[in-house]
């Protein structure tokens, strides 16, 4: 077992905020090798960005862009930070954070708790140069207009990251997921599409899994009107399967982890059937093993990130995903990742 998992484990027998703030630190002050080199077979390309392998760190671990340094080390393909919010705010009351233990599932209402947007801006300008690294963008609790908290996010941080998304779709935020309906999405994204100008940034877009099909389409639809060049499907649900074991099931937040696998995919495969190869997606919830990134690409996801599976699995599944992936592709005649994308039937 590798040191870092030997940590994870161990960061597991304490309080989960707590465990996450340590994780952090750890990040920060480990002097961690660099990553080994990628296979040559996991090499893609999603939205113009070159990423060595198509997996990715979802927004939520580094909410700050503190760590930069030491995630870029763990062997991911890109690393996406934040969410940021343009002032500064604590989140919701703790505890707010809790493992599913016996469901290999998280629940969580941190309700985008961060050191605002000067703070993510000054951190992201020290960001190391040699790794793909995006930022999320979230709303502030109280702005009336959450349009405008997004467009100020994106001008402050221009020429700072390599993407930019807008999530639009976690469910900590009161009034936040409404913005996936069209009209409100539709100025949304015009707005940000005015200020975004000519700057060839590339903007995602995170969507929630509860979501219809026929609101993917609508949404899929609205990405493509206003030159969005990728969706991340999904975030956290609201939604308590029946399997739930856990003592903590009833507790308020979104859900990620095992449980979110099958409505992220349900979600996901809404979007491919919607997009048709016009606009790249991002596979998000419940991706714990190669086997599960490999379906995921199939059913159309250009690349994949993990969150809720790192806590369980330690660092080192970075590592068995990548090789894992890698065999799975060359057993089924690909050469490279994107001969893969939405070839399942």
């Amino acid at each position: 077992m590798a040191v870092t998992d030997i940590g994870a484990a161990l960061l597991r027998a304490l309080d989960p905020e707590t465990a996450h703030g340590l994780a952090i630190r750890a990040l920060q002050l480990a002097p961690l090798p660099p990553a080994r080199a990628d296979d040559p077979i996991l090499a893609t390309t999603v939205a113009g960005l070159a990423l060595p392998n198509p997996v990715g760190l979802a927004a939520g671990l580094d909410k700050n862009g503190e760590a930069l340094h030491g995630l870029s080390r763990l062997g991911f393909g890109f690393v996406e930070c934040g969410s940021v919010t343009p002032l500064p705010q604590p989140g919701n009351p703790k505890p707010r954070l809790f493992r599913l233990s016996e469901d290999r599932a998280i629940i969580n209402r941190m309700g985008f708790n961060n050191a605002g947007l000067e703070a993510f801006a000054a951190r992201l300008a020290d960001r190391p140069r040699d790794a793909v690294v995006g930022a999320n963008l979230g709303a502030n609790k109280d702005t009336e207009d959450k349009a405008a908290d997004y467009v100020a996010g994106l001008i402050r941080l221009k020429g700072l990251a390599d993407y930019v998304t807008v999530n639009v779709s976690s469910p900590n935020t009161p009034g936040l997921r409404a913005l996936q309906g069209r009209a409100a999405l539709d100025d949304l994204l015009g707005r940000l599409a005015e200020a975004r100008g000519d700057d060839p940034t590339p903007v995602f877009l995170k969507i929630a899994p509860d979501l219809t099909p026929a609101e993917i389409a609508l949404i899929v639809e609205a990405s493509l009107d206003h030159g969005i060049d990728a969706l991340i499907v999904s975030n956290t649900t609201l939604d308590r399967p029946d399997s739930l074991r856990s003592s903590h099931r009833a507790e308020a937040g979104g859900l990620s982890g095992a449980p979110l696998k099958a409505r992220a995919g349900a979600a996901l495969r809404a979007a491919a059937e919607a997009a048709a190869g016009r606009l790249p997606l991002i596979a998000a919830g419940g991706i714990d093993s190669g086997a599960e990134a490999y379906a995921r690409i199939r059913a159309g996801a250009s690349a994949v990130q993990l969150y809720s599976a790192l806590i369980y699995e330690g660092p080192g599944l970075i590592g068995r995903i990548k090789r894992d992936l890698a065999a799975r592709l060359r057993a089924d005649g690909f050469s490279t990742v994107g001969e893969a994308v939405s070839t399942a039937r």
